[in-house]
């Protein structure tokens, strides 16, 4: 019954955005967004499963969340998500046979839709007494797309729950805004200072918040996760299923450094010419300019394990800091070296680990999308 409501209220507002949040002149602060590379308490892992997608699509990943887990058990705890206990014991299994501690490892039971924990887990912030808490962003299916293979709707239900699962077990309080503002995870990203990056298409969509104009979303990332700066590029919807996320080309490394590509990498990643202009101006909240980490796509199409040609470069943009680890999608490909040694220098107390997400990469993500850190 709760659900339905939560449900149904979801649905109504949802169609009237503009009425429901409304700017102050002055939008106070409520909560605050820890900066990803603080220390974390754990990161969250949906596994991949067989009931959405079938089984060849759930082996073709298993090695990469294996890889992932076997990397982050000695940096924090590693908070698995499976489908049910026919999967958790499957994972046991998995990472018994790759020789990972479970010392380090717990799991949730949770029905999910698919892998993108970025996207729709748990967002978490501190309140103005510094309490954790968990904000439960809406979530639906990058608005709405529909599946390319099965040309039916992309589910996202049991994902949009994810959050408010997790707040529940873990005794958090939940912030439910669901009714304001659909956004992933993966669409903003932030330097610990108060300043928010984030591409248009992927947040002020009719595809996901209606009528949402710049000051209002604005508005309420100051409000729920403490920013103040904005640095919006125009980004490109239908352009993939994301409608352009802007953690697959551009991500803060640090405070003062903003991770991207050279301007023919980003323009072979189709990131418009003007973009790539307010890119490399783009300015702190105390107005002076960032420094650059420029890192190139891979030297060639990336290729699956499978042997399939995807056609296009992959981005070593989209990687995840953890406590004593920097997690980096790699390809199996030459310049998968020169990436993991430019992000090194950034993360001197830090180890990289190269991360294979050659057939994750096939379904549109990297290593970025499918973890969460929840912070100390």
């Amino acid at each position: 019954m709760i659900i339905l409501l939560m449900t149904i209220l979801t649905t109504c507002f949802a169609c009237n955005k503009d009425e429901v949040q409304e700017p102050t002149a002055a939008t106070e602060i409520l909560y605050t967004m820890p900066e990803e590379s603080e220390t974390h308490e754990g990161t969250w892992l949906q596994w991949p499963h067989q009931y959405q997608y079938g089984i060849a699509y759930r082996n073709s990943l298993d090695a990469t969340w294996v890889a992932m887990t076997q990397a982050l058990v000695t940096s924090e705890k590693v908070h698995i998500i499976a489908y049910n206990q026919i999967e958790k014991d499957r994972i046991i299994s998995l990472l018994n046979t790759a020789s990972v501690p479970l010392t380090n490892v717990d799991f949730k039971i949770y029905k999910t839709d698919d892998v993108w924990v970025r996207d729709n887990g748990p967002i978490y912030v501190k309140d103005k007494n510094n309490n954790l808490v968990i904000q439960d962003w809406g979530f639906n299916g990058w608005g709405n797309k529909i599946d390319d293979q099965t040309g039916l709707l992309i589910q996202s239900a049991n994902c949009n729950l994810i959050p408010s699962k997790i707040a529940t077990d873990q005794g958090k309080t939940i912030i439910d805004i669901n009714s304001m503002i659909t956004n992933e995870g993966g669409s903003v990203v932030m330097d610990g200072k108060g300043t928010l990056m984030a591409c248009k298409s992927s947040i002020l969509n009719n595809n996901r918040n209606p009528g949402m104009s710049q000051t209002q979303a604005e508005a309420i990332f100051t409000k729920y996760l403490g920013q103040t700066n904005f640095i919006w590029l125009d980004g490109q919807a239908g352009l993939d299923i994301t409608d352009q996320h802007i953690d697959g080309f551009a991500i803060f490394g640090n405070q003062n450094t903003i991770v991207t590509m050279e301007l023919n990498d980003l323009l072979d990643y189709d990131v418009k010419q003007t973009d790539i202009n307010k890119l490399y101006s783009a300015k702190k909240k105390d107005g002076t300019a960032y420094t650059f980490l420029k890192v190139p796509l891979t030297q060639n199409n990336v290729v699956t394990t499978n042997g399939t040609n995807l056609g296009y470069k992959g981005s070593y943009i989209n990687y995840y800091i953890a406590n004593n680890k920097v997690l980096v999608p790699n390809y199996n490909d030459p310049n998968d070296a020169i990436a993991n040694a430019k992000i090194q220098t950034l993360y001197p107390t830090r180890t990289v680990v190269g991360i294979d997400v050659r057939n994750l990469y096939e379904n549109g993500g990297m290593v970025h999308c499918v973890t969460q850190q929840q912070p100390l």
